[in-house]
């Protein structure tokens, strides 16, 4: 009786983890491209009407997916699809001026690592752009991993948020590991996340 009841309180409080670190990563990459496009849309105002016209139409359009993604993950029925990543990483980054080089496919990811692979590209475009002052950003894709590089400033000491640390706490109960550290020539930032073969 008393391991049951031990085993439920530890369910609800994964349970709870798992919710926190979800509307986290939403609400991280929602708000970050919010914002890149407010300051789009107040820069075009003058100079291109018409422009800051589809940017702040393109701002409604956002708020109210966060709006849905975060209601859907407070009812547990969320779900994260690596194609509508990559889709959203290429619109996140060509707002906020960064040369995004992405995939167009990912079907060469296994069904059963697409969801990990998905949140690690969501977490890693997302700290692209607020952290990194970088003007490239390349995601490569495997069938046993994904990264996300890009040529910005390159990890800070200390420097590991909550997006990061939820990143890691998803591919641990996966069975993967990520790894952050300089770029290719020591310039910029690297997220990986490796899954077993």
């Amino acid at each position: 009786m008393l391991a049951e009841r031990d085993l439920s309180e530890l369910a609800v409080e994964e349970e709870r983890a798992r919710i926190a670190r979800d509307l986290h990563d939403i609400l991280g990459h929602s708000l970050t491209v919010i914002s890149v496009k407010a300051e789009l849309a107040e820069r075009l105002l003058d100079t291109d009407p018409e422009k800051a016209r589809a940017e702040l139409g393109d701002l409604q359009r956002l708020s109210r997916d966060a709006l849905a993604d975060v209601r859907s993950t407070a009812q547990g029925i969320r779900g994260i699809s690596l194609p509508g990543e990559i889709a959203s990483a290429r619109l996140a980054l060509e707002s906020a001026g960064i040369q995004p080089q992405l995939p167009t496919v990912a079907d060469e990811v296994p069904s059963r690592w697409r969801e990990l692979f998905a949140w690690a590209l969501r977490e890693g475009v997302t700290n692209v752009i607020r952290h990194s002052e970088a003007t490239t950003c390349e995601v490569s894709m495997h069938a046993n991993s994904i990264s996300v590089t890009d040529d910005g400033r390159g990890p800070q000491p200390g420097e590991s948020g909550n997006g990061l640390n939820g990143l890691r706490q998803r591919a641990r109960l996966a069975g993967a590991t990520v790894t952050t550290g300089p770029g290719p020539g020591d310039r910029g930032f690297s997220l990986t996340v490796s899954v077993p073969t």
